[in-house]
């Protein structure tokens, strides 16, 4: 896991790298606003320690520039400002906590684990086979990054068979993630439905294994 850490207070930051950096974590210091942000442009960063007291800008105007680029990238706030409304503030702009100092480094340290927790579980929810994505939690699919509207059945289908990318699936099997949705299966429900979504996914996407079932290669090839 990889920590941005921006404070432009340099023996903290180097204690607190250092602490980061015994617990496992990988770590990039910056000591200004604009630093930060031209870090962030490579899309190396797993999490945002930012502090507010920036000598070039607030904090509060890096996190709402990191938010119009990326809605999801977790940010602690770590500030001095420890007023109410200071918090509001700071997470009405979109950070994800926020810690007034001084601090314990043990606090620091089991928030940004509750941080890395949330990213692991928002990361498993995107299954991708090639240029293939599939959101499990809000069961939606995109191919090279568009939006594909797939009736429900077909959604279903495809989201089996993706989670079992480099499986076969039997055609009982099929039928049997359907039954589990509640969907009535006739005879060649499963036929239909993988002709229609072979029509909608790149070439070759879908296998048919001859007598057996159907598959998606894990590379998608």
């Amino acid at each position: 896991m990889r920590v941005l850490l921006v404070e432009d207070d340099r023996p903290l930051s180097d204690a607190l790298a250092l602490s980061l950096k015994n617990a496992n974590f990988t770590v990039d210091c910056v000591y200004s606003g604009a630093d930060a942000l031209a870090t962030l442009r490579a899309g190396q960063s797993d999490i945002v320690i930012l502090d507010l007291g920036l000598p070039d800008t607030d904090g509060l105007d890096v996190l709402k520039s990191i938010r119009k680029k990326n809605a999801t990238l977790p940010v602690l706030i770590l500030t001095a400002r420890d007023k109410t409304l200071d918090k509001i503030s700071g997470l009405d702009a979109g950070a994800d906590d926020y810690l007034p100092k001084p601090f314990e480094i043990e606090e620091l340290l089991a928030r940004i684990r509750v941080l890395e927790r949330r990213l692991s579980t928002a990361s498993h929810t995107i299954v991708s086979v090639k240029n293939v994505s599939l959101d499990t939690a809000h069961h939606t699919l995109t191919i090279d990054n568009q939006n594909v509207h797939l009736p429900r059945r077909e959604l279903m289908l495809v989201k089996a068979l993706i989670e079992n990318a480099g499986r076969i699936l039997s055609k009982d099997q099929l039928e049997n993630k359907l039954y589990e949705w509640g969907e009535e299966v006739a005879s060649n429900t499963i036929e239909v439905h993988v002709s229609n979504l072979r029509k909608k996914m790149p070439p070759e996407f879908i296998k048919t294994i001859r007598g057996v079932g159907y598959c998606i290669s894990k590379s998608g090839e």
